[in-house]
């Protein structure tokens, strides 16, 4: 099974199982990974924003116009910031590591 790799707010580099099909943001929440997915992957937030690693950020597809639009309303967007939601985990990601940004934008439902 496919691993990945989770850089806590504090540091703490965190290896799970990344099951095939299943979001980052899937995976985060199937292990306790402190990442938050308001809108629960409908792509109407930015509170599963992560940071992914430069050596992954090419080996992922590009993001979508309604991805890109939402992740201009994330706190401490980077060059390499996705939306853990749309990062679907495949064999070729099997490794990737992305870091959890220091913090969020609230969000109310």
């Amino acid at each position: 099974m496919p691993k990945m790799t989770f850089i806590e707010r504090d540091g703490t580099r965190r290896e799970v199982e990344a099951p095939l099909g299943l979001s980052v943001l899937e995976v985060a929440h199937k292990h306790d990974v402190d990442l938050e997915g308001a809108c629960e992957g409908s792509l109407a937030c930015s509170t599963c924003h992560v940071i992914v690693d430069p050596e992954w950020f090419s080996k992922l597809t590009k993001p979508s116009e309604d991805e890109e639009d939402m992740l201009d309303l994330a706190f401490g967007l980077e060059k390499t910031s996705r939306l853990g939601c749309q990062i679907v985990i495949t064999q070729a990601l099997d490794g990737l590591t992305v870091k959890l940004p220091n913090s969020v934008r609230a969000y109310n439902k």
